[in-house]
């Protein structure tokens, strides 16, 4: 029944017509009334919950959330976008197919699905019909096309066994014993197979995961590996990367323009039961340089510009470096190495980020107009290197030339003029004086092609220390210090080289126990393309 109307079309007596008719009224009205009450419901939810997620967005993009550390703006985040996507969620859930008369349903751009990564292996799954017929008609089907989707699936660490089973002849003769000898291995007669101890290793220094996390995860599923034994073949494997880590930082010295920067890590002071800081110094190659990318970490117990000194002997080079005070004695004319031997003075280049940091910080504090303007400036110097990345040296020199020179000598006046005019002892005459009297190392960049603007590359090789400085808290002494130092040059080189590190490191593990000693920079974790050194180059 359609409507009243066809109650017209049924033979039936007035007075029953008439109460179907006021009955069929009656359930029209109801349910009009409830599906106006339920689509009531769903827009004042709707528009609460659009509500909220404007607010989130709002809070998510602010620019207070550039004001947090680099961990907790990555935490933050990641609750944060978790949420815009269950509003989200929520809206489509009570949204009905069609547009709502009330409430305009969000739209969210979307980009698109980025097609899946090709090398990942593919597991087919068909999915034939029942009947090779034709439901409706019972006519035979013929193929036209396949309709493919891909789902990214995931499989948690596996355990597995590796069983070796080497069969003994005996000679009855002679009464000799003959069976397949047993390679050697990282860790002689230990139950860890090469894969399972670059797996321990990836997971402590790539993801920062403690010990007793891995522990917990080996034990769902039924594997033991206590805290100690994890522990031992971490040692053992540092050990054994020990002769890679130090053939590492030769390379790196064969550089004549080189990186420096060093962040502090706790350790554990024995008896004490707290911890003291320690440090842990990085040195990086330059990347304008045609030169395989290498950071080597250098584990100290101070900040001492001694320990600078002692690493890079008698090197001589472009040292691009902050204003610590620790590196001014390399750059003195009456330089000394670690003996008597005079050396001559490395070149100093300062880093324009932690100048630029400076304004910001200023102009965060109080919207600053100068140090607006500053950091209009040094933007434009920015984009001259952005031009000049893909550019061979001498084609980026050409282009400093023309275009960051006169930017830096205008800027050199604008300090000098905007100092006269500032009061001395704020933090305003700081800025402006830090840059000023670092001015001949903050320069000496554009007049070359291969030289740095910044130190920003080190930077960020020692971010994820301090990241995993969260997760792990303190190193357990010197010596495992100097452990983690080794393996995370290592590990951190492959990083920058565009290898996977847990692969080279499973690779580099399954060869090295049998590997020549002479053949030993084949195993550096370098790119394919790169030539390592085998002859010191002359430093300039």
């Amino acid at each position: 029944m359609k409507s009243l109307a066809d109650l017209d079309q049924l033979n039936l007596d007035p007075a029953v017509k008439s109460q179907v008719a006021a009955l069929v009224r009656a359930l029209l009205e109801e349910t009009q009334q409830a599906s106006a009450a339920e689509i009531a419901r769903k827009d004042f939810k709707i528009e609460a919950l659009t509500h909220e997620l404007a607010y989130y967005k709002r809070i998510r993009f602010s620019t207070k959330s550039e004001a947090l550390t680099a961990l907790q703006r990555d935490v933050f985040e990641e609750t944060w976008n978790t949420d815009l996507s269950a509003i989200e969620a929520e809206i489509e859930a009570l949204s009905d197919p069609q547009p709502s008369a009330t409430v305009a349903k969000p739209k969210r751009p979307r980009a698109g699905r980025q097609p899946l990564p090709g090398h990942l292996q593919r597991i087919e799954h068909r999915h034939e019909p029942d009947s090779c017929t034709c439901g409706q008609c019972g006519g035979n089907l013929t193929k036209i096309r396949d309709d493919i989707t891909e789902q990214l699936d995931v499989e948690p660490a596996r355990f597995f066994v590796h069983r070796h089973i080497r069969p003994q002849y005996a000679c009855r003769r002679c009464e000799t014993v003959t069976a397949e000898a047993v390679p050697p291995t990282i860790i002689d007669s230990g139950m860890a197979a090469v894969g399972l101890l670059a797996w321990v290793i990836a997971s402590k220094y790539l993801d920062h995961l403690p010990l007793y996390r891995l522990e917990q995860i080996a034990a769902r599923s039924g594997v033991t590996l206590s805290r100690s034994t994890l522990a031992d073949w971490v040692g053992r494997v540092g050990v054994a990367l020990q002769p890679l880590a130090g053939r590492l930082a030769w390379h790196l010295l064969q550089g004549n323009t080189l990186h420096a920067d060093e962040t502090p890590v706790p350790q554990l002071d024995p008896g004490t039961g707290k911890t003291k800081k320690a440090y842990l110094w990085a040195y990086r190659s330059n990347d304008l340089q045609t030169y395989p990318r290498i950071v080597v970490f250098d584990y100290q117990k101070g900040r001492g510009g001694e320990h600078a000194r002692h690493f890079l002997g008698g090197w001589q080079g472009h040292l691009m470096v902050d204003d610590y005070a620790g590196y001014k004695s390399l750059f003195s004319p009456g330089r000394k190495g670690m003996g008597t031997q005079a050396l001559a003075a490395c070149v100093e280049l300062a880093c324009f980020a932690h100048v630029r940091r400076k304004f910001f910080d200023l102009y965060q504090a109080n919207q600053s107009p100068m140090a607006k303007e500053a950091l209009e400036r040094i933007a434009l110097l920015y984009e001259v290197e952005a031009i000049g990345k893909a550019l061979s040296n001498e084609d980026r020199r050409l282009l400093r030339e023309e275009k960051s020179l006169p930017l830096l000598e205008g800027l050199h006046t604008w300090l000098q003029d905007t100092l006269a005019k500032t009061a001395p002892g704020g933090t305003s005459s700081k800025a402006l004086k830090h840059a000023l009297n670092r001015w001949p190392a903050l320069i000496r960049y554009a007049k070359t092609g291969h030289l740095p603007i910044d130190n920003n590359v080190t930077e960020n090789c020692i971010r994820p220390i301090a990241i995993g400085r969260k997760n792990w808290l303190f190193a357990g002494s010197e010596r495992a210090g100097k452990r983690a130092a080794a393996i995370q040059s290592l590990l951190g080189t492959a990083k920058l080289n565009g290898l996977d590190p847990a692969a080279w490191l499973n690779d580099t593990l399954e060869k090295l126990p049998t590997w020549p000693n002479s053949r030993i920079d084949e195993l550096l974790p370098f790119a394919k393309n790169s030539s390592p050194l085998t002859q010191p180059i002359i430093n300039c």
